[in-house]
C-alpha cells in the first residue's frame, strides 16, 4: 500500500482562502500539497513532476484550468485533474470531463467528494 504522504497533490487557485482552505483540506486527508496562484506558476515550478494529482480551479485570471489541462494533454503529463469552480458550466464540464479530468466540484464544494475524486485519481 502506497503512503499518502508520498503523494504530493498541487492545488492551482486565483483565490487565497480557497486555495488554503483546499491545501488544509487535502493535508488533513494525509497527503502532501503544493499551493499555486495560477496555471503558470505551477507550470514554471517542480510540482509540474512531482505531483500525484491537480486541483484546480476552472476561471483564473491568465491561463485557465481548462487551458492548463490542454497544456499538459499537449506535452503528455499524465497526471490527474480535479477542477473546482465558482461558476459551474455544463458545456465546460463535459469538455474537461471528456479531456479526462477526474472530477468537476462546483465551490463551494463537499469535502468527501473531493475526498472521493482523490481516492479515484490516486489509485495505488
Amino acid at each position: 500500500m502506497n503512503a499518502k504522504p508520498d503523494k504530493m497533490i498541487s492545488i492551482i487557485d486565483d483565490d487565497p482562502s480557497a486555495r488554503e482552505a483546499t491545501g488544509t483540506f487535502v493535508r488533513s486527508l494525509g497527503y502532501r500539497a503544493a499551493l499555486f496562484a495560477s496555471a503558470e506558476d505551477f507550470l514554471a515550478s517542480d510540482g509540474l513532476h512531482a505531483s500525484a494529482c491537480v486541483i484546480s480551479d476552472v476561471r483564473m485570471p491568465g491561463m485557465t484550468g481548462p487551458e492548463l489541462q490542454q497544456r499538459l494533454i499537449d506535452n503528455l503529463v499524465q497526471v490527474p485533474v480535479i477542477f473546482v469552480t465558482a461558476f459551474a458550466e455544463d458545456q465546460v464540464r463535459q469538455r474537461v470531463l471528456t479531456a479526462g479530468a477526474c472530477g468537476y466540484l462546483t465551490k463551494p464544494f463537499v469535502p468527501h467528494r473531493l475526498a472521493s475524486c482523490l481516492d479515484a485519481a490516486i489509485q495505488p
